[in-house]
């Protein structure tokens, strides 16, 4: 089974900055929708942003203008450049195929705090 693996989460105050990476081996991001998911404590998963094949995006609401998704076909990495964090962003985070989170790993815990 195809599993995307998210990593690069951390703790951070509010305000701050972090850059989550997404890599898959054997599986070109590139060619495929790819998706960033978050679940909060005691919460559903929740659709963030997913990207095209083209490279271009779509974010949720509350993280639009904040989040920012690239991708380097070289390394086969999508990024999510996450700035002006808020404690409301704490929450695991995931790549994934789908909205419903297949292929997703064990994600990587963004703690926002002061």
């Amino acid at each position: 089974e195809v599993q995307l693996q998210a990593y690069g989460g951390g703790w951070v105050q509010p305000g701050g900055a972090l850059r989550l990476s997404c890599a898959s081996s054997g599986f070109r991001l590139s060619l495929h929708t790819i998706y960033w998911l978050r679940q909060a404590p005691g919460k559903e998963l929740d659709w963030v942003s997913h990207t095209v094949a083209t490279g271009a995006s779509r974010y949720e609401d509350s993280v639009k203008g904040r989040f920012t998704v690239t991708r380097d076909d070289a390394k086969n990495t999508l990024y999510l450049q996450m700035t002006s964090l808020k404690p409301d962003d704490t929450a695991m985070y995931y790549c994934a195929r789908d909205s419903m989170g297949l292929g997703r790993g064990q994600g990587t815990q963004v703690t926002v705090s002061s």
